[in-house]
């Protein structure tokens, strides 16, 4: 079930107003005297912060975790997806993708503030609301529970805004008295890392749509197994360690994690829940990777929304999979057939036929049927623009595969091979004669394709400063691990510091 009593109302409920400059003061629409002094009552603000996780538009900046823009800045910087610009000049938008391809952005960009405002806003709404329950007459047993689940969704914009731009401001108050200062990346690892364990004890076990134990240990597992590039320490133990805490288990269907009612997926450990009923709003990646006339592939009644043929994937991605792989059906290639006539689409700019293909001739004169398009959520008749399938940020299968990955650097190969048959097995694909570091880096981007993963894994693999696709080798001091802190904060607080290289 979508906890909707919860997590849906509470878009309308809101009872802060939400900010992503800390140096500004969030005032209540209720005073915390006359609101959260009963269990429904602290449900609803608890929902504000689930609320968060969907994003938002700001400053004219759309920061939603599954369209504009901030999967587009970790997709495309990473092995896995393009926005070329195609003929005629479709998505040139002054060259902003162009640099996040090539890695040559600058902290100009524009889009790379879209990920920092996802960031803290969500930062700044759970400050606000720990401010309203440490104010409530509640019981401490019933408080308790409550500020854990917070702080641990806390740690879980930290932890993203430090896998993105490293060196941050640190603000745990609600009405900061000045602007807060940079605080290095090992200071944020640390607070990640102890608000995760304080918090676990109080965590829910498991409950759709929440933050529960399980995904405050996956999270912490993501945390070690990436501990070398954070704070250069190797913590492979200390991944497997918590991956042993975790409860689940995979869904005998791949794509059932992916499909509209996909809360109904046993694999899935932490999700943003969507419902285009209840008035959520940007969950539309879908319109942003197919063609304009994709509509009367899915509905021959004009009734699918308006796409705007953007992001696809880059070109190397559609090889990286075997052909009688299921996981490659994330990826629409072939001929796109016309539910009005049974025949190939034609698109009216050119009047070609409408045949997806994995090749892009050209970053900046793409094709318009060029580039495979994004396809791992469910697409049918009677979709509209905000799609009603939950994104999923965490499911069992990364569990297996950090375990994997864990015991293959740590020299036992032998020790990742159940991990990876799990996996193997369930998409009928016979296992690998050598499980070594390549197997797993080309693993993970089949399995997770499309997930927001790979930016990360690129960077832990080493991948992310060599050349691909239209991107050559990076820099020597391999600087944009980490992105710039965007120049419309520098100039809104003084005392941040630009990270090193921009």
């Amino acid at each position: 079930m979508k906890l909707k009593s919860i997590l849906y109302t509470a878009t309308a409920a809101l009872l802060f107003c939400s900010c992503t400059d800390l140096s500004e003061t969030l005032y209540d629409k209720v005073s915390a005297i006359d609101y959260g002094n009963t269990t429904s009552e602290i449900e609803t603000i608890l929902g504000k912060a689930y609320a968060s996780l969907r994003g938002g538009s700001a400053d004219g900046v759309h920061f939603y975790p599954t369209g504009e823009f901030v999967f587009f800045v970790n997709a495309v910087s990473s092995d896995e997806c393009v926005i070329p610009t195609r003929v005629g000049g479709d998505w040139g938008d002054g060259g902003v993708y162009l640099e996040l391809q090539k890695h040559t952005w600058t902290p100009d960009n524009p889009k790379l503030w879209a990920p920092w405002k996802y960031g803290y806003n969500g930062v700044a709404s759970t400050n606000a609301i720990l401010h309203q329950l440490e104010n409530a007459n509640l019981d401490a047993k019933i408080r308790k529970p409550m500020e854990a689940e917070v702080k641990a969704l806390r740690a879980y914009y930290y932890y993203k805004l430090m896998d993105w731009y490293g060196n941050i401001p640190l603000d745990t108050t609600y009405s900061a008295k000045e602007v807060p200062a940079t605080s290095p990346r090992a200071e944020l690892y640390k607070f990640i890392e102890k608000e995760l364990k304080n918090s676990i004890p109080y965590l829910p076990q498991n409950q759709y749509g929440r933050f529960t134990r399980n995904a405050a240990h996956l999270l912490l597992a993501r945390l070690y197994l990436n501990s070398e590039i954070y704070i250069g320490q190797q913590r492979w133990q200390d991944c497997l360690e918590e991956c042993s805490k975790i409860a689940g288990q995979l869904s005998p269907d791949y794509f059932a994690s992916f499909k509209s009612d996909n809360e109904k997926s046993p694999e899935i450990i932490f999700s943003i829940p969507y419902d285009s009923k209840a008035g959520t709003v940007g969950n539309y990646l879908a319109s942003m990777t197919y063609h304009y006339e994709q509509k009367w592939v899915f509905d021959k009644q004009d009734n699918y929304p308006w796409c705007g043929n953007g992001i696809v994937a880059q070109p190397q991605l559609y090889a990286l999979f075997e052909e009688n792989d299921i996981r490659r059906k994330s990826l629409r290639v072939g001929p796109q057939i016309d539910a009005r006539t049974g025949a190939t689409l034609v698109m009216p700019r050119d009047g070609n036929p409408l045949i997806y293909t994995p090749e892009i001739n050209s970053i900046t004169t793409a094709q318009q049927n060029e580039g495979a398009r994004l396809n791992k959520y469910e697409d049918k008749a009677g979709d509209v623009w905000e799609r009603d399938y939950d994104l999923v940020l965490m499911r069992y299968a990364e569990v297996l595969m950090m375990q994997a990955e864990c015991h293959v650097r740590l020299n036992n190969p032998a020790a990742a091979k159940p991990f990876i048959e799990q996996i193997r097995n369930r998409i009928g694909l016979p296992m690998p004669a050598t499980i070594d570091l390549q197997f797993i880096e080309d693993e993970l981007g089949r399995e997770f394709v499309f997930e927001d993963h790979r930016r990360t894994d690129n960077i832990r693999f080493g991948s992310f400063f060599k050349a691909w696709w239209e991107k050559g080798a990076g820099p020597a001091d391999k600087h944009t691990a980490i992105f710039p802190i965007p120049r419309q904060e520098m100039i809104k607080n003084s005392r941040l510091t630009q990270n090193p290289g921009y």
